[in-house]
């Protein structure tokens, strides 16, 4: 591995960590889209790296780091709830992935984060 290559993977995970502790958001969000730029990653390695990654429970502290607030802003009975179907849905939503064209993959992705960020942005 070049220095280079190990300078971008520390990028793409220090990114990703910044954005889902500030957003909320899925690494994958933003992984799926650093690797397959800055890396060359195909579709599906992209995909199935960014998996790999969040099977360590990466966002735990960073969650309850939002539970410390006081305030309470998370549901953790809810959160194991969806956690767990989570993993039923991944599961399934990977075995669809797998039999896709890679050009596909790629085009329900970009539209998938397209009808996102129009949602988020016109919502009040």
């Amino acid at each position: 591995m070049s220095l280079t290559t190990l300078l971008l993977l520390i990028t793409i995970g220090l990114l990703a960590g910044f954005f889902s502790g500030m957003f909320g958001i899925g690494g994958g969000v933003v992984m799926v889209p650093l690797m397959v730029f800055l890396l060359g990653f195909t579709q599906y390695q992209a995909q199935g790296t960014s998996l790999a990654v969040l099977a360590v429970p990466v966002t735990f502290l960073a969650a309850y780091t939002y539970h410390k607030t006081g305030e309470d802003p998370l549901n953790w009975r809810y959160a194991l709830i969806i956690a767990a179907t989570f993993v039923v849905g991944g599961v399934l939503g990977s075995k669809v992935a797998v039999t896709l064209n890679e050009n596909t993959l790629k085009k329900i992705f970009s539209v998938l984060l397209i009808i996102v960020a129009i949602k988020m942005f016109f919502s009040k």
